[in-house]
């Protein structure tokens, strides 16, 4: 084998026959034996590589790329071919290359060989590949392929009841653990996937009997609290939707909408072990774009109240230190008359809300500021209809 030899290579070389030394024998002729060197050298040579390279350059590697043409002569027997990729997935398989060997015995599967145990190997053999990759849907699916062609291949119905696992369909589960019993009483994966899967199964049915539970009694919370509001005769207007819903079926909806501070998200309006009513409500200052958020406003508290707690020490953005809580204005805007009410800050908040003309938007009453006489306020309500006290 030291003496050059002749070999056809057009898989390597376009289909033109070139001469070709052995890789081996090129290094020998050109340098001579290099000590230092043999085992990399050694490992290029496809008999002794322990390693076949991800991808086949046919211009820098002749060698492996004939060899690849050889073995994989599209003229061979379709099941042989089958083997071939088979095999050859199984190689990457115990490489943990899981990607290439999908690859490959979808190759094998192409060749649509008569062989329908060896199509059932490629498919349970993809189907591995595909779980370790967490694609449990295309493993489920060649696991069902596997069973059609061979119904008793333990193997396919220990893969199909893993993926199901994985994808907590248990009740899918247990049947194919129960199908592979019948076949193997014990088969000591399936045996121990069957009581783990009939586990999860209870557990998961008592936790959907606990949501049930909770549901309803959230429900009847909130027929309550709908009731209570409009025992008060105060009007709610909810976010718009595209069915006409009734008031207590759009309760739940009730939100705040469009501030998403920390303090304020997911404040809603509850009924306190009184009876009360407690609402979120937010405060704007127009003149300075600020804004002030109470999650839990107590019906029967007053607006001077809060704003003296509130302004207890003026905010950093009162430069000119006008918010005083004598010193403010307070409104609602009735939106769809585009029209202001002034509010008494003597007022409760219960007595604000059952105004004809307040209607709570998203389930958190809003409240405008304003310095009283203030040039800013002056030039705000010009062109508005104001209805002051």
């Amino acid at each position: 084998w030291l003496q050059p030899t002749q070999a056809p290579a057009e898989a390597a070389t376009g289909g033109v026959r070139k001469p070709f030394l052995h890789p081996f024998q090129a290094r020998r002729y050109r340098g001579g034996f290099n000590p230092d060197t043999w085992e990399q050298e050694l490992e290029a040579i496809p008999m002794f590589m322990k390693r076949c390279p991800a991808e086949i350059d046919a211009a820098r590697q002749p060698d492996l790329a004939c060899l690849q043409s050889l073995l994989f002569d599209e003229e061979q027997d379709p099941a042989e071919l089958a083997k071939m990729y088979k095999n050859e997935g199984n190689e990457y398989f115990r490489e943990k290359d899981y990607g290439r060997a999908v690859v490959s015995y979808s190759e094998g599967l192409k060749k649509k060989c008569e062989d329908a145990e060896l199509n059932a190997v490629l498919h349970t053999n993809r189907g591995a590949a595909h779980f370790y990759l967490g694609n449990y849907r295309s493993a489920l699916n060649d696991a069902i392929q596997a069973k059609k062609l061979k119904p008793t291949h333990l193997k396919a119905i220990v893969r199909g009841a893993l993926c199901h696992m994985e994808l907590k369909n248990f009740t899918e589960a247990i049947a194919w653990c129960e199908e592979g019993l019948r076949i193997d009483s014990k088969e000591k994966k399936l045996v121990e996937m069957r009581a783990k899967a009939d586990k999860l199964k209870r557990a998961e049915e008592r936790d959907a009997r606990k949501a049930k539970v909770m549901e309803k009694k959230e429900q009847g919370q909130k027929e309550i609290l709908l009731a209570a509001i409009k025992e008060r005769n105060i009007k709610l207007v909810l976010e718009p939707s595209n069915d006409e819903e009734e008031i207590a079926d759009g309760l739940a909806e009730i939100s705040l909408d469009g501030f998403h501070s920390n303090n304020a998200t997911g404040a809603k309006v509850h009924l306190d072990a009184d009876g009360n009513l407690n609402w979120p409500v937010l405060f704007l200052y127009p003149e300075h774009e600020q804004t002030d958020f109470i999650e839990a406003f107590h019906e029967n508290s007053r607006f001077i109240d809060h704003l003296a707690v509130m302004f207890a020490e003026l905010p950093p953005w009162d430069l000119e230190r006008k918010y005083l809580p004598g010193n403010l204005e307070l409104y609602f805007e009735d939106e769809e008359r585009a029209e202001m009410y002034e509010l008494n800050p003597e007022q409760t908040l219960l007595q604000a809300l059952q105004h004809q003309r307040y209607f709570v938007k998203a389930g958190t009453p809003t409240v405008l500021a304003f310095v009283k006489r203030s040039p800013f306020s002056k030039k705000y309500f010009t062109g508005r209809k104001v209805h002051r006290l």
